[in-house]
């Protein structure tokens, strides 16, 4: 009888073993298996959408899956560091240096996509008589008191908070999305009344618009850098995916082509994809071949 139940356990024990073996195949997350799906986290900002689409058709193209999560970029830069994110191709550097320092255990910055991302507040060149941040002080209430931002999420909107409290302004950031922000500046620029908004380039705002970045003496939005940050998991999960990421950059002039024809109504995926078959000199670099 003892026998009979010994050989009964071990007969199951097989059964579970050969179960959980099959559930790991099936699933495609055995132990030690390379990672298939890459996954983007998305801002919703224009300059985020050309590399991310690119990137993305290139890394399909290397037989991996790819899923793009939309968020702001605090949750963007949480997401990476938890696993849950792989991928963020639109990082500016120094504006999210917080992020990166705070997370620096768990992300990093992969590689450059452009080194001259232009940021800061911004005004229309109709006032001639603003062109520095300082050029503001005592004269608030001729915008309202206010200063136009994007997403409270923002290394943008952090910096500048720092603004109003270094310079002492009395004003008031009101934050909103991308466009709810620039639907409010250029609803007032019709007019040609005064408004200070946030504005970065690559961005069609310089485009459609004669703007100017007002510089200022405490150093605050110096040039960034932008560039991709992955989870630092990636690279021993998806060592192929990652060389790709670890070679890429992109011209900020392209980027900003593609944003124009983008807000013109064209496919942001028919967009990327004219990008990658006139570079594909430029892609094969990137694919090291």
């Amino acid at each position: 009888m003892k026998k009979i139940l010994f050989v009964t356990m071990i007969a199951l024990m097989v059964a579970v073993l050969a179960a959980c073996g099959s559930d790991k195949e099936e699933t495609g997350k055995a132990e030690g298996a390379e990672q298939k799906t890459i996954t983007f986290g998305v801002t919703p900002w224009t300059s985020t959408v050309p590399p991310t689409k690119i990137a993305g058709l290139i890394l399909k193209d290397m037989g991996y899956e790819v899923v793009e999560t939309s968020a702001d970029a605090g949750s963007v830069y949480t997401g990476l560091s938890r696993g849950d994110l792989d991928v963020f191709m639109d990082a500016w550097v120094p504006i999210h240096q917080t992020y990166l320092d705070k997370y620096e255990d768990t992300i990093s910055s992969t590689s450059v996509s452009y080194p001259d991302g232009e940021t800061g507040w911004t005004v229309p060149t109709y006032m001639e008589d603003i062109n520095t941040v300082e050029d503001l002080k005592g004269r608030e209430a001729e915008f309202g008191n206010n200063f136009y931002g994007i997403e409270a999420g923002a290394g943008a909107t952090i910096e500048s908070n720092e603004i109003l409290e270094a310079y002492e302004f009395d004003m008031t950031q009101v934050n909103s999305s991308e466009g709810g922000m620039l639907a409010q500046a250029q609803k007032m620029m019709a007019d040609e009344e005064p408004v200070v908004f946030y504005g970065w380039r690559p961005h069609t705002m310089f485009n459609k618009f004669d703007l100017k970045v007002l510089t200022n003496e405490k150093g605050f939005f110096e040039t960034s850098s932008v560039e991709v940050i992955t989870n630092n998991e990636l690279k021993g999960n998806a060592p192929e995916a990652y060389e790709f990421l670890s070679n890429w950059s992109i011209s900020i002039d392209d980027v900003e082509e593609m944003i124009v024809k983008i807000e013109e109504g064209d496919d942001p995926e028919t967009v990327a994809q004219e990008w990658i078959d006139n570079n594909q000199d430029k892609v094969d670099e990137m694919l090291g071949k």
